[in-house]
């Protein structure tokens, strides 16, 4: 079936069957939800979210622009600047309170959406000079021509890599480096099933490394240090997250060795292509080092990572190093896709429904630990179907009043940071099907790695990381 077709039938049957759920749940009488004193507001939310996450889940239309149409759909149905007939004049409490048009408009412009557009302009300057050619040379080649140091020299590459680049652009990128690389191995062999194999694994894997590797991580600081104020730095998240990747990164090269042995006493790595030596280079080169160097010494500068973002970008327009057709690179779909989530979780705190969702759920009947790793499951069983920017856009706004709502009783297990960056790597770390995630698919389409070997691989690289991962945030925090 062509992408057309696909579309269209996605548009005529899933179309209709969502817009009957949202409807349903804006018209339903509010003693339908069991929720006391739910106001007119709140269930319109609790529509819009559903709207949101039945769209993103199915993907009726591209999932950046079902974030666009429910901040728009918020601003004419729940904002102070809604449609006059929206905003009700019935019993004073019943309709309850309207979020500022101004606050769902600024989730275009958050901070943490900065943060992403300081990587992907750094991202885009070091393709157009040859860095990240030079570096993945540079990088490689200590590990030499033995096939099994070849397979950790990718898998710690690409990690490295995704720390600072999308996910996707690195898995692209390498891809590109390796196909002449699978060509020259034996066909009866195993080995060139674990090497394509590598390129989501550790893609997957590296974005947890940095608050810039991957969405999920950026929604979670945002609630955490905008929202309840943790003030949780750039090198603080690196302190405990790189080591935690290194160890997967480990971990996967002796699985995937064992699962696909090699046959070929060496491989040759061919890696083309030059950094161009201009002035250009020499000021992306500096420039990637001292954004990276304040980026990890926030707490020491007082520099916010926010705003360590901003510098690249002024550097590289003064300059000439980016110019307007660069500008057009930058992936404004991801930003767009996160500002949406940013403005649900505007919706739920400011409408009050987050208070009321958690206040209504018996939370404090639950152990902590329970609701801990319920919520990472839930994450990852999600972030398998949809996007994990999609998924954790859903579940931390919800999660981040869960936190605050129970109060003390995390902090033995870690507190709301557990709760949260939890989840965010839980979503990182779902990697079981060829459509989990777009590394994923991009091995999938080298035709050498079947759905079986990815599910399996992806089940136990994921199982693991979800055990390390939550014993690390509980015994040593973050």
């Amino acid at each position: 079936m062509t992408q057309g077709k696909k579309f269209n039938v996605k548009l005529c049957v899933m179309l209709p069957i969502v817009l009957a759920v949202t409807l349903f749940l804006w018209f339903v009488p509010s003693g339908f939800f069991g929720i006391d004193g739910l106001t007119v507001v709140e269930q319109r939310t609790i529509a819009i979210f559903v709207f949101a996450a039945l769209m993103w889940m199915f993907e009726v239309i591209p999932t950046w622009t079902t974030s666009v149409l429910i901040i728009v759909i918020m601003l004419l149905t729940i904002s102070d600047s809604s449609i006059a007939f929206l905003k009700g004049s019935g019993i004073p409490g019943e309709m309850g309170t309207l979020v500022s048009y101004k606050s769902l408009l600024a989730t275009f412009a958050d901070p943490v959406i900065m943060l992403f557009l300081g990587g992907f302009v750094l991202a885009i300057a070091a393709t157009k000079v040859g860095l990240d050619v030079q570096l993945a040379r540079v990088l490689l080649w200590p590990f030499g021509k033995k096939p099994k140091f070849v397979l950790l020299g990718f898998l710690f590459v690409i990690g490295i890599f995704s720390m600072f680049m999308s996910n996707t652009a690195t898995a692209a990128m390498m891809l590109t480096f390796l196909a002449p690389v699978l060509k020259t191995l034996p066909p009866d062999g195993k080995g060139r099933i674990g090497l394509a194999l590598s390129i989501p694994i550790a893609a997957n894997l590296g974005g947890i490394g940095t608050p810039i590797g991957t969405p999920p991580n950026a929604i979670a600081l945002s609630y955490l240090n905008d929202s309840l104020h943790m003030n949780i730095g750039f090198g603080e998240w690196m302190l405990r997250m790189v080591p935690f990747v290194i160890v997967m990164l480990l971990i996967s090269w002796a699985l995937l060795l064992w699962m696909f042995p090699f046959k070929a006493k060496t491989i040759e790595l061919n890696i083309t292509g030059n950094a161009k030596r201009t002035p250009q280079t020499y000021i992306v080169w500096v420039t990637f080092a001292v954004t990276i160097l304040l980026w990890m010494l926030d707490k020491v500068t007082g520099i916010n990572s926010n705003v360590v973002a901003m510098i690249p970008l002024a550097v590289f327009c003064v300059t000439g190093v980016i110019g307007k057709e660069e500008l057009k690179e930058i992936n404004w779909s991801v930003l767009w896709m996160v500002a949406g989530g940013f403005a649900l979780g505007v919706a739920l705190n400011s409408t009050g429904l987050a208070e009321h969702l958690v206040n209504s759920i018996p939370f404090g009947s639950w152990m902590p630990i329970v609701v801990i790793l319920a919520s990472g499951l839930l994450g990852y069983f999600i972030s398998n179907f949809i996007s994990n920017t999609a998924a954790a856009n859903l579940i931390v706004p919800i999660l981040s009043a869960v936190g605050v709502g129970m109060g003390d009783s995390l902090l033995a297990i870690g507190g709301v940071k557990t709760l949260l960056v939890g989840v965010a790597l839980s979503t990182s770390l779902a990697m079981l099907f060829p459509i989990s995630t777009p590394p994923n698919a991009l091995a999938h389409s080298t035709g050498l790695v079947s759905t079986k070997d990815m599910t399996k691989v992806g089940l136990i690289v994921g199982a693991t990381g979800f055990v390390l991962g939550y014993a690390m945030l509980i015994f040593i925090g973050i």
